[in-house]
């Protein structure tokens, strides 16, 4: 139950049905909208042990395209519906079942009542995203998302609409409620994951809404845990949880960027242990053209950014990542550095070869300790200047400096008139620099 009961109806309807459907909830907690980090969240009524069960969910209770009213459309029209997502049968099943005042899933879904309330920046104005996320990579995923959902609803969700108008209706379930509904799955939902050996042959599990899981906020320090068993869902505590703490579960281990692109919230710098910082793969691109002295040495670069392309090492839309402790994308960039500093003999070589030999000679413990924070700075000199190019044009792309950011965020005055919009990009973009300052020091220093 919530700890106040009778003050939300949305919520005492939710949790009606959820003993209808026979999700089991333990005693020891309460959904509440007080005292959680956002809206509706979890706290513990009471001390709960690491390894305890807090709630089970049947599978029969998980919203999928094969449990709604509409299953039987949704899987006749299979093969119609595949898109690049993978999200088109499930969205349509939601569209129906969110818009159906006789749902099944009415009293779940009645919790969200205005999904712009996610405010995920695909609902801020384009102007919004270039002045607040500039740099941060958050503008270019949501104009790829925009889009691929119009594409996707011209194409496939539409012409499902209007030959289904015993079902659906395009005056009811516009592009606009389709793009909210994909907000809403992009926040809530959760994806099965693959037994470790078909995780190379098999396509990701598609989207299913999991009533109840998706009610618990997220931190990179969370104290539980969703398991996928064969009967059941079963969130399990991995610490002690104290008495009037919030039960957090892991979305991921998500950089900021990422949470507000997909969930609509950054976690405070520098709670996030899991943030990072890109290098576009690009930026490395013209960081090594711009120290070529000659027509000859640019000519180099070119054909060596080839090969690395050729070889899938790098692409156009790729980046080299980076966490508190060093790089994430060990091999790319190790292989990238190797490749653009070399000799034009080595080079040679390397090129007749297709990179094969030198590859195999490069042991993947040696990449991860090379590029990590204590070895960055051992690394030779045109590494580390070409590292530090790349992080130097990267930073460019931010339009503040470091220091004024540091300087709003230590003035609560200032801070406390930013909009929330304002406030999350500022957090976000904060802790970006941070690691790609840090990054730059360290190629400017010298271990022997």
């Amino acid at each position: 139950s919530s700890q106040n009961p009778g003050e939300d109806k949305a919520l005492q309807s939710f949790l009606s049905w959820c003993k209808e459907v026979r999700l089991e909830l333990s005693e020891k907690v309460y959904v509440s909208r007080e005292g959680t980090v956002a809206d509706y969240g979890m706290l513990a009524r009471e001390e709960i042990e690491e390894g305890e069960v807090i709630f089970s969910i049947p599978r029969a209770a998980l919203l999928n395209q094969h449990r709604t009213a509409i299953h039987s459309i949704l899987e006749k029209e299979e093969e119609s519906l595949k898109s690049q997502s993978g999200w088109v049968p499930l969205l349509l099943a939601l569209m129906f079942e969110y818009t159906n005042s006789e749902s099944h899933w009415s009293p779940y879904l009645s919790l969200w009542t205005d999904f712009r309330a996610l405010d995920h920046p695909m609902f801020w104005s384009k102007e919004e995203r270039e002045r607040l996320l500039q740099g941060t990579g958050v503008p270019e995923a949501v104009e790829n998302d925009l889009a691929n959902i119009l594409k996707e609803y011209n194409d496939i969700v539409l012409p499902f609409i209007q030959s289904h108008r015993g079902v659906l209706d395009p005056q009811k379930h516009t592009l606009e409620l389709y793009q909210s509904l994909v907000a809403f799955v992009m926040a809530y939902s959760f994806q099965e994951p693959l037994e470790e050996d078909e995780e190379d042959e098999k396509e990701p599990n598609p989207p299913m809404m999991v009533p109840m899981a998706d009610i618990l906020n997220h931190v990179a320090n969370h104290n539980a845990n969703l398991e996928f068993r064969t009967e059941s869902l079963k969130m399990v505590s991995v610490r002690r949880i104290k008495k009037g703490e919030e039960v957090f579960n892991t979305y991921g281990e998500l950089a900021n960027w990422q949470l507000l692109h997909m969930y609509g919230f950054v976690e405070p710098y520098p709670n996030n242990t899991n943030d990072s910082a890109d290098i576009k793969m690009t930026s490395m691109y013209k960081a090594a053209l711009q120290a070529a002295r000659t027509e000859s040495e640019r000519s180099l670069v070119v054909e060596k950014w080839d090969l690395l392309c050729q070889l899938d090492i790098v692409g156009e839309e790729g980046a080299f990542v980076f966490g508190q402790s060093g790089s994430l994308t060990d091999e790319e960039l190790y292989t990238s550095l190797k490749v653009l500093c070399m000799p034009v003999e080595q080079f040679k070589e390397f090129k007749e070869n297709e990179g094969w030999e030198e590859a195999e000679e490069d042991d993947e413990d040696e990449m991860a300790v090379a590029l990590s924070n204590e070895g960055i700075p051992k690394l030779s000199l045109p590494w580390r200047r070409l590292l530090g190019d790349s992080v130097a044009l990267t930073l460019q792309d931010y339009a503040d400096e470091l220091q004024s950011d540091k300087e709003l965020l230590g003035d609560q005055q200032a801070y406390g008139r930013l909009s929330s919009r304002e406030r999350l990009a500022l957090q976000l973009r904060y802790g970006q620099k941070v690691t790609l300052h840090q990054l730059l020091e360290l190629t400017r220093c010298h271990s022997v």
